[in-house]
């Protein structure tokens, strides 16, 4: 998490100083040329997780014309100047500002306020496991049943592709019915109603002729998520051949996911195991049989191809998945 800390007074910046050196990010305090809304505007948009050495109402008035959404808001916390309160304000689970307030608590003595009501009440928090867990909530807005039905002293029944490690925590039951859960942590979709748990574990790997638009690799990326159930939110990264970390149209799809964009020669390419769909044509034109699928392997540490080449529109895509070993710990 990329930590950036904004003081108002001299108290207050040593205090965000000492959380910088425990904790990493950057102190800075509010003073020209530095402003509350500069700042946060700017912050906003490229930190994880913001902390204001300062009362909360500042804060929360200063977030308030940019904020979003829970899954999209980055982690906002409050902590008193002299560090004995840390108030997790916004994206108390998906993004992390519990385990933030948590985190200054051991590095300065404060005392965390976590108001999040699973918390308050001891049980399972959905989101903040998930995002522990490496994954992605599909459609945020079911979590507030889900955690529902937990309050209000029911079982709920949640489904996994993989073996979890350890045991289920109160008030959740493990099914092997997907159709029939309340949360599916699962790579495909699950179906209507079902809170799905999505690992942010899919390597895609992707090929295009030169010049190539952004909006050929949407319209590929749209047909391989349909063809096979997947969630956008999968997708850790973008997997190519060094050749192709160039091309405008495939550097402008990544950053409008926020999705890394890494390249390997045709020699690394060529080394990876398995079986690959050839073609003598790309052979020819780049030195390696294939692109996408090795790509899409390699990026995902030698995991399984979980969708092979799909062409089209002078796109090639290919999906592959890392090896994902989830337990049941959300606290860190």
């Amino acid at each position: 998490m990329e930590l950036y800390y904004l003081a108002f007074s001299a108290r207050g910046l040593a205090l965000a100083q000492r959380l910088a050196a425990a904790l990493g990010g950057q102190a800075a305090r509010c003073a020209p040329p530095v402003t509350l809304d500069g700042w946060t505007r700017e912050h906003f948009a490229q930190g994880t997780g913001l902390v204001y050495i300062g009362a909360c109402g500042i804060a929360v008035r200063a977030a308030a014309p940019y904020l979003r959404g829970k899954d999209a808001d980055p982690a906002v916390v409050a902590v008193d100047e002299r560090g004995r309160y840390a108030v997790p304000l916004l994206s108390g689970h998906l993004g992390g500002a519990n385990a933030l307030a948590r985190a200054i608590g051991r590095a300065c003595g404060a005392q965390p306020v976590i108001t999040t009501a699973t918390d308050a009440g001891g049980l399972f928090p959905v989101d903040d496991w998930a995002r522990r867990q490496g994954c992605a909530v599909a459609d945020p807005g079911r979590i507030k049943a889900f955690s529902a039905r937990l309050l209000a002293g029911q079982t709920v029944r949640l489904y996994s592709d993989w073996p979890i490690a350890g045991q289920a925590p109160a008030g959740v039951a493990l099914t092997a019915d997907k159709g029939g859960c309340d949360a599916a942590l699962t790579l495909t979709d699950p179906g209507p109603g079902v809170l799905w748990l999505a690992p942010r574990a899919v390597a895609l790997g992707a090929g295009c002729r030169r010049g190539a638009p952004a909006a050929a690799l949407e319209e590929a990326l749209a047909a391989l998520l349909r063809a096979q159930r997947l969630c956008e939110k999968s997708v850790c990264g973008v997997f190519t051949i060094d050749r192709k970390g160039d091309e405008p149209g495939l550097r402008a799809f990544c950053a409008a996911h926020g999705w890394p964009l890494v390249t390997y020669t045709a020699a690394e390419l060529a080394a990876v195991p398995g079986s690959f769909t050839p073609s003598d044509f790309v052979a020819r034109t780049v030195g390696v049989d294939n692109v996408c699928e090795r790509a899409a392997v390699r990026g995902a540490g030698g995991g399984r191809l979980l969708a092979p080449k799909r062409a089209g529109g002078g796109v090639t895509l290919a999906a592959a998945v890392k090896q994902f070993t989830p337990d049941w710990e959300w606290m860190e």
